[in-house]
């Protein structure tokens, strides 16, 4: 899975301005990113906003990140929820010939324990005929993946690859990298943390921002992946406020209302997410302008 190193990019979804799908603003958006130089594309994932999109409309969503992409990035399919029979039965019906490996969101809202967590994955990992990397996002699940289950998954299941870790905490991020087995995937799920992630010895990021700014996101994993961290952290201190400023009124509606001023696609999210502030469209303005970005 070295493919899978570097950047990822957790697609959002483009709407109209009637909230219908806007899948040219999609198509868009993927193009804008291979020719930014993103590794790979994570469709599906959180970003999506694919708690809000009927399954007949995440279907087209895929069709046409698929249609558009046309083998040239590998692609990660988001797949997970809190039901884990309906997880598997996900995996079981899909066609995910496309796709390199699933992406699956530790269940959210059970609170399940460490011991629940770990059961989930296995039974995800064992239906499952791609590789799986599992996505600890506590701020959003109401639970934390522990370093220690991550690890127990790791060497009980050659078919979890990986981890998405989004904690914030870069001593978890130490312990898992720490700990895992040869090959395990640690992947930075927060923006902020991408880099210093890559500078302990972590593999890359998924990541919301990198889709607005791909070119100098791009570079700046790629420095950190060869060493070169003088000229990576440039790009880092660069981009910080550009992190604060699209999750300053939550995910999507930042990243959205830099796209939008991009014109890569519009800024809508469906409720119940709100679009972003004008104050906040105008400090991303004015930062663009000011970083020449």
């Amino acid at each position: 899975m070295q493919e899978l190193k570097g950047t990822g990019v957790a697609l959002a979804t483009p709407f109209n301005e009637d909230l219908s799908l806007d899948l040219n603003g999609l198509g868009q958006l993927v193009e804008y990113n291979i020719s930014g130089g993103v590794d790979y594309l994570v469709v599906m994932g959180t970003t999506a906003e694919n708690a809000t999109l009927t399954a007949t409309e995440k279907d087209q969503v895929v069709a046409k990140v698929i249609e558009v992409n046309s083998g040239r990035l590998p692609l990660v399919l988001g797949v997970g929820g809190n039901n884990t029979a309906t997880v598997i039965e996900e995996l079981k019906v899909r066609d995910l010939s496309a796709f390199k490996a699933i992406l699956s969101v530790s269940p959210y809202y059970n609170r399940p324990t460490q011991a629940g967590i770990y059961a989930h994955y296995l039974a995800v990992a064992e239906a499952s005929p791609l590789p799986v990397i599992l996505y600890n996002v506590p701020g959003r699940t109401g639970s934390n993946v522990l370093p220690e289950t991550v690890i127990k998954l790791a060497q009980a299941s050659a078919n979890i690859i990986g981890v998405k870790e989004a904690a914030g905490d870069l001593a978890q991020m130490m312990r898992l990298i720490k700990e895992r087995p040869d090959g395990f995937l640690v992947l930075s799920g927060d923006d902020l943390l991408a880099l210093p992630t890559v500078s302990v010895g972590g593999d890359g990021v998924i990541s919301v921002l990198a889709q607005g700014l791909p070119g100098i996101f791009s570079e700046m994993m790629n420095e950190g992946l060869q060493g070169n961290f003088s000229e990576a952290y440039k790009k880092h201190y660069t981009l910080m406020p550009a992190v604060d400023l699209i999750f300053t009124e939550g995910n999507p509606a930042g990243i959205k209302a830099l796209l939008a001023n991009k014109n890569i696609c519009k800024d809508r999210v469906r409720l119940p997410l709100v679009a972003a502030t004008e104050t906040l469209k105008q400090n991303i303005a004015t930062y663009l302008s000011e970083t020449g970005l």
